[in-house]
């Protein structure tokens, strides 16, 4: 389940669709729980890729949206997202001494 960040912050997140697509551009958003996962992933050491708390991207045609306490959520699998997003930080320039 992932709660939908503003869509203002789209466009600061820096993504960007390519000129001539008709494609919406992905949408980001919280990941609020997961499941289990498939039956037989445990069987073959498969661990859910993403967990609580993490960024992910997921395109605007991704799972199904409900609306819980007035709240949009969307409801997809783990194969329908795109990526999940992590924050780097600017790296330091070390400088000699003189």
């Amino acid at each position: 389940m992932i709660k939908e960040l503003e869509p203002d912050r789209i466009r600061q997140s820096g993504l960007v669709v390519p000129p001539g697509t008709h494609e919406p551009p992905p949408q980001h958003g919280i990941v609020l729980a997961v499941g289990t996962g498939l039956d037989w992933w445990a069987q073959a050491g498969i661990e859910m890729p993403v967990s609580p708390g993490d960024h992910v991207v997921f395109p605007f045609s991704a799972g199904s949206w409900v609306e819980i306490e007035e709240e949009r959520l969307l409801v997809c699998r783990v194969g329908e997202l795109l990526g999940v997003l992590e924050f780097v930080e600017e790296p330091t320039v070390l400088r000699e001494s003189d």
